[in-house]
């Protein structure tokens, strides 16, 4: 059946709003009924819903590119200067291909996995920081242990680590309406920046036992024979990315959990009673309210959705929280469910060549923040008047989740 919904249809999807900020959902599941190829004339953007459209267009880099921007704001602005140090997730075939390739050498699943004590002793060391009785699981505990897990294993000195938190911070931030950084969100960056490139300019006179200085010495073969490594500005841009989205969603992820199991205080319970469907219930969250809420595509070509033509040369949003919640991927996509059964894929952390490559480490992380919340905060309401929505470019989440334990 071809879609004669056409924009302006009536739904006004802006992801810049205040609506969409509080809960996207609604409009989600709009545009999934009614509009799965939307186009906004005001940004001049598309957006697909549907997961059948989405997960195919996030394999097709042929179709999709990801060079042009990954977040609004860069294609918004044009005079907004891109990111100075080169981003794997802005890079398609063959550059994202080499560059992907010598860093897993070092982001191994077994490299991650060998990380467990550090991250339980650091996610332990916050816990027990917190007060008795009510605390705010985002700005008291999650805000703080992501940054600070990254900065571990890159080597970051400790005294650094507070201040690098408040810079990956800043960029992130964005006011309802507001589609551009403000300056000090470029001066944050440029910061950021050049703390980096000092510390990777020390790992190479100085390598020690950390990723920065197992990045600096990774080489991979081009094809030809020849091995190519990271040039610092590769390790820099890599680097910023862990350190900026990486943190981000984890903590997000973490606030977005408190509140979906005080929504569902049985599955909590469940959690408490069988730590085995930790695993599962990471899934489910993910799915369901995951925080990444879309990835920024650019066409190649003239491609047809729905009997609609995308025009080359169009920006193109994978609404992938709305995907993963769609009612034609997931049984009774509408609940959250931490016994379901996962079919098809979580596109929570991207999908395709893009998929992200901190997946594994975000999990670590999440299970283990989820496990030791169980222990603190066994029976929990949180205080509705005091949750504040996070309003950030593309990540979602709480910035406040104040409990009260018991």
């Amino acid at each position: 059946m071809t879609d004669t919904c056409i924009s302006g249809d009536e739904i006004d999807f802006d992801p810049f709003s205040d609506a969409f900020f509080r809960d996207p959902h609604d409009i989600y599941r709009r545009l999934r009924a009614q509009a799965p190829v939307h186009f906004n004339p005001t940004y001049g953007l598309w957006a697909l819903s549907r997961y059948a459209d989405v997960a195919p267009g996030m394999k097709d880099f042929a179709t999709f590119s990801s060079t042009e921007g990954i977040t609004l704001d860069m294609v918004l602005n044009p005079g907004q200067p891109k990111p100075a140090t080169p981003m794997m997730i802005m890079m398609d075939p063959p550059e994202h291909t080499r560059m992907r390739n010598l860093v897993r050498k070092v982001f191994t699943p077994r490299a991650i996995a060998e990380l467990e004590p550090m991250i339980r002793k650091i996610i332990g060391s916050y816990i027990r920081r917190l007060p008795s009785g009510a605390f705010d699981v985002v700005a008291d505990f999650s805000t703080h242990f992501p940054i600070e897990v990254i900065s571990s294993m890159l080597g970051v000195p400790e005294a650094d680590r507070a201040r690098l938190r408040e810079l990956h911070a800043i960029p992130l931030e964005r006011r309802p309406g507001e589609t551009g950084m403000r300056p000090e969100a470029q001066q944050a960056l440029q910061e950021v920046g050049r703390y980096h490139f000092a510390l990777i300019l020390e790992r190479r006179a100085r390598p020690r036992d950390d990723m920065i200085s197992r990045l600096i010495e990774a080489e991979v073969d081009r094809g030809d024979g020849v091995a190519t490594s990271l040039t610092d500005n590769e390790i820099a841009g890599f680097i910023s990315l862990l350190g900026g989205a990486g943190a981000e969603t984890v903590a997000k992820f973490i606030g977005i959990a408190a509140v979906l199991f005080a929504d569902h205080p049985e599955q909590w319970q469940a959690l408490r009673a069988d730590r085995s469907k930790i695993s599962g219930a990471f899934e489910e969250v993910l799915r369901y309210d995951g925080p990444v809420q879309y990835d920024l595509r650019y066409t190649q070509r003239d491609v047809q959705f729905h009997g609609r033509t995308i025009p080359q040369g169009s920006h193109v949003l994978m609404l992938l929280a709305s995907a993963t919640r769609d009612e034609n991927a997931f049984h009774d996509a509408g609940r959250f469910d931490i016994d379901r059964a996962h079919s098809g894929h979580n596109l929570g952390f991207g999908y395709g060549i893009h998929s992200c490559l901190g997946a594994a480490l975000a999990r670590l992380e999440g299970r283990i923040a989820l496990d030791a919340l169980l222990e603190v905060m066994p029976e929990y309401t949180v205080d509705r008047a005091g949750l504040r929505r996070a309003t950030t470019t593309n990540v979602a989440g709480w910035a406040n989740v104040p409990v009260r334990v018991g």
